[in-house]
């Protein structure tokens, strides 16, 4: 069963793509025609192509692994943190900060001074400070919240990267080709697809067109999520049990054990009673036979 439909895609205005000037030539197969100057996408293929990618994203957050959404138009950027929240992944809805998967280990130090500073503030060692200091402070903890506030949890790097636009985001787009991170991405008209793993032919500008395509994927990843809990519930009753049948093996050998070493004890017992009785036999026929 298809996870959307041509109509609902229609509704949401995901065919309009760019003007033809505008348009990118690697962009052709998923272009249907054109209409007063305006590339119209595909639908249906663009239906095949949210499949494709919900049931890759859901694959993904059954092992266990993260994606990172990343969307910084404003009239996206609401919607993608309700979202990415809906599912409790990290996303980017301000700026892209360069160097963020390359340069991992110093966003992850950024994130920490984050932490720390509100440590500090909880057991008052700022208490001491000038008015003028904590408010530096303040003020140096709510840019940090703004750019990494919605990362703060992720501890290593994601699994994968959803891009809404990208073209405005060829800076984490490049980033994750270069870790050989997996990217899905809604491509307009006018953007490249060839570094896209998971391409997804879309009206990237309007908020409806990203709705309806962020709903299918976010309500893969749920199946997903949900799907490693049933397991993992699974897995743990298994192992339960398994611990549970294996003391009652090991206390039934350890009996056998003791009853198997304690017989040739009760064995040995006759054997030193009757070897004086072998004694006293000879001794009473020796006169008889004189």
């Amino acid at each position: 069963m298809s996870r959307t439909n041509f109509e609902s895609l229609l509704k949401a205005g995901c065919h309009f793509g760019h003007l033809k000037r505008k348009w990118n030539p690697a962009m052709a197969p998923y272009i249907f025609m054109e209409r007063n100057g305006i590339h119209i996408i595909d639908l249906h293929k663009t239906v095949q192509q949210v499949d494709v990618a919900a049931e890759a994203l859901k694959n993904i957050v059954k092992q266990g692994k993260r994606v990172l959404f990343v969307a910084t138009k404003k009239q996206i950027k609401e919607l993608i943190a309700e979202k990415a929240e809906s599912v409790n992944m990290p996303y980017v809805a301000e700026r892209w900060p360069g160097g963020m998967l390359t340069n991992f280990p110093t966003i992850r130090k950024a994130v920490k001074k984050m932490a720390n500073i509100d440590k500090l503030m909880a057991d008052g060692t700022y208490s001491n400070l000038s008015k003028r200091e904590v408010l530096q402070i303040s003020r140096q903890r709510q840019k940090l919240e703004k750019n990494l506030g919605s990362i703060a949890d992720m501890t290593r790097l994601p699994a994968a990267l959803f891009v809404v636009d990208v073209m405005k985001e060829h800076i984490a787009v490049a980033e994750a080709n270069r870790l050989g991170i997996p990217v899905f991405g809604i491509v307009d008209t006018n953007s490249d697809p060839n570094p896209i793993d998971f391409v997804i032919p879309a009206n990237d500008d309007a908020k409806q067109s990203v709705e309806v395509i962020l709903d299918a994927c976010c309500a893969a990843i749920k199946e997903g999520i949900e799907e490693r809990k049933v397991e993992k519930a699974d897995s743990e009753a298994q192992a339960q049990q398994e611990g549970e049948k294996a003391p009652r093996k090991r206390t039934t050998r350890t009996r056998k054990e003791k009853e198997t070493a304690a017989e040739p004890v009760a064995e040995a017992k006759p054997e030193v009673e009757e070897a004086p009785a072998a004694e006293e036999t000879p001794a009473e026929e020796t006169p008889a036979a004189e």
